[in-house]
């Protein structure tokens, strides 16, 4: 668990990922199911849709789905697995292969301006800040292997990680970095 009291309900978004190792028919699918649309000359997938866990998953024909939305690991393979259920009751001999979580998003407020200038000066080797671009510092930390997005108002996101812990490592790891580039208040 978190040992940082700003970790805690960090997880915004789980991407996951799983092959029913069986190739579909998406237009067929998107005609049966309810809570699909497929526009193949916009992208080459059916999007669908539950309600709970509240997610998305996009469809491919090769058989292979990614589910996103998910707040937790469990609810991710739960949603991949009610989509999987899905596509047999349209009479697909879809299984369920290689379940990965690709990707977690998360996100946590240090509650105190960053002065993102000196943290981009200071660490040049990880650091990309073009304020006219994106009002974000792009941080690429290598250990864990983990993206941050530091803004000046002290919110973080991070995103990379396969493991929820690698959130907090990354988190814990940034923090003091964070708190020698405090702006202080006037």
């Amino acid at each position: 668990m978190p040992s940082h009291p700003l970790c805690a309900n960090l997880v915004r978004n789980i991407v996951s990922t799983v092959n029913l190792d069986c190739k579909l028919d998406l237009k067929a699918i998107a005609l049966q199911a309810r809570n699909a649309e497929y526009n193949p000359k916009r992208f080459a997938a059916v999007i669908m849709r539950i309600r709970e866990p509240k997610t998305t998953a996009l469809i491919f024909a090769s058989g292979k789905m990614v589910c996103t939305g998910a707040k937790s690991e469990q609810q991710s393979k739960l949603a991949a697995r009610k989509y999987a259920r899905i596509i047999q009751k349209l009479g697909f001999p879809a299984k369920f292969k290689d379940f990965k979580i690709q990707n977690i998003v998360a996100s946590c407020d240090v509650k105190f301006p960053i002065r993102l200038e000196g943290l981009a000066y200071s660490h040049g080797a990880f650091s990309s800040y073009e304020p006219e671009l994106f009002p974000g510092l792009i941080y690429r930390m290598r250990q864990p292997k983990i993206v941050l997005l530091i803004f000046v108002s002290g919110k973080i996101v991070l995103t990379g990680a396969k493991v929820r812990e690698e959130t907090y490592t990354a988190f814990e790891n940034i923090y003091p970095v964070l708190t020698e580039f405090r702006k202080v208040q006037q």
